[in-house]
């Protein structure tokens, strides 16, 4: 993969240029994009910054989020074509620091569940998960240093753990959604994906303008909850290895580590996660619902019929519960200063009509706190966990991802 920390290391250096890093991306691409399929567009002859913290970082841009000039097209033929004038803000942020919005990459439609072409980058024959199925699988593969996905349930973390990649879904609303499609605006968080932790960690900070975030430390011992999500359904066995394996290098690198049953407020707030989901898709969509019904993909006609059928009643019912679970996560953080569990149910799916199961990630995404995946190696397919921090404590759930990563690769 390439690290946009090693890309800015030799730019400072002057062996490399911001014109020569966006080459090697080009170089990349042309060597694993026709097999992999996980970009929409490339900008031909985009504008290459020559001063700026991420000056040579080329940026992979999910197709749900604007970037000027290039179609935003959902992974929709409804969009089919459609060009924004303007960019996102996180895109507008990331040309401001010198990055190069060089392609739009991948999604399921409307950021939903039905498969996109896109293949894993360590074998064609398993998803790359989704919905940010081509910002995952072109950091996997090598061709981007830096792109951006979103997350409404596990479509971040998923499909980061799937390719092998690093990754954040940071704190609810710490990079603004302003010029991103809506699915379920309690719930849609753009996340970044990245070569390493360390990546992923100066990219938000910089994103963010939070230095802080990159500067936090883990702490000489860690206070971390092992936490297996019971109410989830069993992974498999390749994800309890991984988490086994994160387990002992956290310990080895000198944290504490516990095992942490989760209060029932946590379980049933999981459980009403697709209530708000699909009830706030449902409006949130209601143009494309209500007359292009015919053109939407079957998930997400399913997820928006589900939707129609929930009362505002069930929402706010739901939304109550969730309020108070948040409460009841903040009680806990103040005797963990991390928590670590499963990114995904175990190694991608081999289909390309699946993009994998969110359950261990949904409820994090209700919650709102910052989820790190850590990829974990010694799997023929990329395996990650999941670290957690408290809301709002993006630095420090880093610096514990960063401290396993490191551990695990010692």
């Amino acid at each position: 993969m390439l690290s946009l920390l090693d890309l800015r290391a030799r730019i400072a250096a002057g062996t490399l240029t911001p014109a020569g890093a966006i080459d090697l991306c080009r170089a990349a691409i042309a060597a694993r994009e026709p097999d992999l399929h996980a970009l929409v567009t490339l900008d031909p002859a985009p504008a290459i910054p020559e001063a700026g913290p991420l000056a040579g970082i080329a940026v992979g841009v999910k197709d749900i989020i604007d970037s000027a000039g290039l179609p935003s097209q959902m992974g929709s033929s409804i969009y089919a074509g459609w060009t924004p004038r303007g960019d996102a803000a996180v895109v507008s942020r990331l040309k401001r620091l010198g990055a190069v919005a060089l392609a739009k990459t991948t999604t399921t439609a409307f950021a939903s569940s039905d498969p996109t072409e896109t293949v894993n980058p360590h074998d064609p024959g398993h998803t790359p998960g989704g919905s940010s199925a081509g910002s995952a699988a072109a950091v996997g593969a090598g061709m981007l240093p830096l792109a951006l996905g979103t997350q409404t349930a596990g479509s971040v973390i998923r499909p980061a753990s799937y390719c092998g990649c690093a990754a954040v879904k940071p704190s609810f609303r710490l990079i603004p959604t302003v010029g991103v499609k809506t699915y379920s605006w309690a719930l849609d968080t753009v996340g970044l994906f990245a070569a390493g932790v360390a990546d992923v960690a100066h990219a938000l900070a910089l994103v963010t303008g939070r230095p802080e975030i990159e500067g936090a430390e883990a702490g000489s011992a860690p206070r971390i909850g092992l936490v297996r999500q019971d109410f989830a359904e069993a992974p498999e066995p390749a994800a309890e290895a991984a988490l086994a394996r994160a387990r002992q290098a956290a310990e080895r690198a000198g944290a504490r580590v516990t095992d942490l049953a989760l209060p029932a407020e946590l379980a049933q707030a999981w459980e009403r996660h697709r209530i708000i989901q699909n009830y706030e898709g449902r409006l949130a969509l209601a143009w494309e619902y209500d007359t292009q019904a015919d053109a939407l993909p079957p998930r997400v006609r399913e997820h928006l019929d589900a939707g129609e059928a929930f009362s505002p009643a069930q929402y706010d019912d739901a939304r109550r519960h969730a309020h108070r679970a948040r409460r009841v996560l903040k009680s806990l953080f103040a005797d963990y200063d991390a928590i670590l569990t499963f990114s995904a149910p175990g190694p991608a799916p081999a289909t390309l009509a699946f993009t994998g199961d969110p359950r261990f990630n949904q409820l994090w995404t209700l919650m709102g706190v910052p989820c790190v995946n850590v990829p974990v190696p010694g799997h023929r397919l990329p395996v990650g966990v999941q670290v957690i921090g408290r809301f709002g404590d993006d630095g420090r759930a880093l610096a514990v991802a960063r401290m396993i990563e490191d551990a695990l690769r010692g």
